[in-house]
């Protein structure tokens, strides 16, 4: 199935409202409306799963005696399926501030090595920044496998990664609970039709990526 664009999305949900289509998302006052609660309603259903279509590899390549990394253009909404050293061919394991402060602290028996381990530590520029420990000895390549969600939709031509369908009938539901019921389809109405949007879409895609089972719906 041929992924939506923003415009299109805020049309169907126009539609449904039986309002006029626009050409635009920023036409009206209202096609703006309906343009947020498209919004809001795409960060819901990205956060509701693992969606294979957010997924996203971040390298960090370290040096010598460095231990602290940016990862640049990851943000803060990312959720880490693995980390792995590729010069070691190994998994890194996510370690607590506490037991990392222990390790640093530790004077004269600091490791100095491959990384095993990685604890996130801070945000520079809006983007997480990480701390990698043994201290890295030498060049290694280490692979941050995330999911990652998008910035928003802002022109009309930007594309729904994850499925459309419930993002439509979410903004539905907030659109109807935002104008009040008109003798049609009830905002809880709308809800409903979106977790069982939502929940078929997720059945769909779990049954191609059998490890990722947890959801959330909001």
């Amino acid at each position: 199935m041929a992924t939506k664009t923003y415009l299109q999305a805020v049309n169907d949900v126009l539609v449904r409202l039986r309002e006029d289509e626009v050409t635009a998302v920023t036409d009206t006052r209202y096609s703006k409306l309906i343009g947020k609660f498209v919004n809001d309603s795409l960060r819901q259903v990205e956060d509701a799963y693992n969606w294979n279509a957010l997924t996203e590899t971040v390298t960090v390549t370290t040096a010598n005696q460095v231990f602290n990394y940016i990862l640049t253009g990851i943000g803060q909404r990312f959720r880490v399926l693995d980390v792995i050293n590729q010069e070691s061919d190994s998994f890194l394991k996510l370690e607590t501030t506490s037991k990392m402060n222990e390790l640093f602290l530790n004077i004269g028996a600091v490791q100095r090595g491959a990384p095993d381990r990685y604890n996130f530590n801070g945000v520079s520029n809006g983007d997480t920044q990480v701390d990698l420990y043994p201290i890295p000895d030498g060049v290694y390549n280490i692979f941050f496998n995330v999911i990652k969600p998008t910035d928003g939709l802002s022109a009309s031509s930007d594309e729904i990664l994850v499925p459309a369908e419930p993002v439509i009938f979410l903004a539905y539901s907030k659109a109807l609970l935002e104008r009040g019921e008109d003798s049609g389809v009830t905002s809880n109405e709308a809800y409903q039709l979106y977790l069982q949007s939502l929940s078929d879409h997720i059945a769909a895609e779990a049954n191609r990526y059998p490890d990722e089972i947890t959801w959330n719906a909001y």
